[in-house]
């Protein structure tokens, strides 16, 4: 069943984590219905307060009405219920933690839960579609459709793998626009997309000038702030990503380098310091150093 921009009504999103609730609230405040499911109640209560700070800013900055924000509220539902999230989904966004394992499991129990026309896909940062479409059982259907940050860095990747329908890209480029992004096409499978494939760069890079010793956390951030005059450095970046999501990454790299900014990632995350999602990670929120006058 080939699908049009106008037969999307009612969107499934995978994980409240960082990015789900992201996608969640753009996807409501673009007119769909939108379920966000997750197996935390925790992280749904936490996905409501986030989403709360996140109209007020658009309110703030006159994105948004305080009457359009109130219709998004009302488009939102949160659940636990698998079965009740999946029910009569026309499009789902998987959001869920940087595990192929983890996600395979989750895609092999919703493609067995949504019905047939559901369009499925993933948002993963640096997994490729064809590690993952065959689990939902429907590949054809699969496609990667990797948002950003949604509000702030409002770009859209559309990668499809190699059995991915044809008619899929046009869609989700469509679909892009509508909710208020900058699609972008990725020709072919690659880890990263185009973006994270270069910021990966930087941030190996980073790590390697700490673990070798060469320059603090600090003043890496500085040297990179100062030199393109930029809000914040490596770390700074780091912690915004999380560095759980980091480490899945960067441990998965076979190269000394990679394992060994991996072993420092994970010595913050064994002490519960994922980032700005957790209050601290190389810094401390949400009044980083790094913020700070006189930093650079």
């Amino acid at each position: 069943m080939q699908l049009k921009i106008e037969d999307i009504n009612k969107v499934l999103i995978l994980g409240a984590g960082t990015l789900g609730l992201r996608v969640g609230l753009q996807c409501a405040i673009s007119g769909f219905e939108t379920t966000i499911y997750d197996i935390s109640e925790k992280a749904l209560d936490t996905a409501i307060k986030t989403q709360a700070s996140i109209l007020k800013m658009l309110i703030r900055n006159e994105k948004l009405t305080e009457a359009q924000a109130e219709e998004a509220k009302g488009r939102l539902t949160f659940t636990t219920d698998p079965e009740a999230a999946a029910d009569d989904a026309d499009f789902l966004s998987e959001s869920v933690t940087e595990n192929l394992e983890l996600k395979r499991k989750v895609w092999a129990k919703f493609g067995a839960l949504c019905p047939e026309k559901t369009l499925f896909t993933t948002n993963t940062s640096y997994l490729l579609g064809s590690q993952i479409a065959d689990a939902s059982g429907r590949p054809e259907r699969f496609c990667n459709f990797h948002f950003h940050d949604v509000f702030y860095s409002n770009v859209v990747d559309v990668m499809p793998h190699a059995g991915t329908a044809s008619w899929i890209n046009d869609l989700l480029m469509e679909l892009g626009e509508k909710l208020w992004q900058t699609p972008v096409f990725v020709q072919k499978e690659n880890t990263g997309y185009i973006f994270n494939y270069m910021l990966m760069a930087l941030l190996g890079a980073a790590g390697s000038l700490r673990t070798l010793d060469i320059g603090s956390i600090e003043d890496i951030d500085r040297s990179w702030m100062g030199n393109f005059k930029m809000e914040m450095g490596p770390f700074g970046i780091l912690d915004t990503v999380g560095l759980d999501t980091a480490w899945h990454i960067t441990s998965s790299q076979p190269d000394k380098k990679s394992q060994a900014f991996a072993a420092l990632l994970k010595s913050y995350i064994d002490a519960g310091k994922l980032g700005v999602k957790t209050g601290e990670g190389f810094y401390t929120y949400p009044n980083p150093r790094f913020k700070e006058e006189g930093f650079v």
